[in-house]
């Protein structure tokens, strides 16, 4: 099957299996590994990449779903070699420890962001609410995203 897509801003044509799931294709087909699999059934959010402005769990969406979106990944936040303001966040609240799950909090809030610039607490939980941490307990990570919504990084 032919896929025609943009990711990270560039646009891609490919020959896929019409089963394919879009977080293989990121993966296997154009290197970007930034996504996860982690429990391969749209539960942890360790995939999550935004299309069309939402964020999705790539293990979930058949690469067909994909054909004709824009795709934004984890690789593709920081810009001429500059983080974003999400990264940085992360960096500065020490919201990153074993960084497994990092990328698909990452696009949650970029997702977030783009609906919403400054949005509250609780609208910060609900949408990482999707996505699971074994390590940081979430204060780090929350800190992090209000941080970069009060524009402090």
């Amino acid at each position: 099957m032919k896929l025609e897509f943009k990711v990270n801003g560039k646009t891609y044509e490919l020959d896929v299996d019409p089963e394919s799931r879009l977080l293989d294709v990121l993966r296997e087909e154009l290197g970007l590994t930034g996504a996860k699999e982690g429990c391969g059934e749209g539960e942890c959010g360790a995939c999550t990449v935004i299309m069309d402005g939402l964020a999705v769990n790539s293990c979930l969406v058949l690469a067909a779903q994909a054909r004709g979106k824009e795709i934004l990944t984890v690789e593709g936040l920081a810009e001429n070699g500059e983080l974003d303001r999400l990264q940085q966040a992360f960096i500065d609240n020490g919201a990153i420890q074993c960084g497994y799950c990092t990328p698909g909090m990452l696009m949650s809030a970029k997702a977030l962001f783009l609906r919403n610039p400054h949005p509250s607490e609780t609208e910060i939980r609900t949408a990482l609410a999707g996505n699971l941490c074994r390590c940081t307990g979430y204060v780090n990570i929350i800190n992090a995203v209000k941080d970069a919504a009060e524009g402090a990084v």
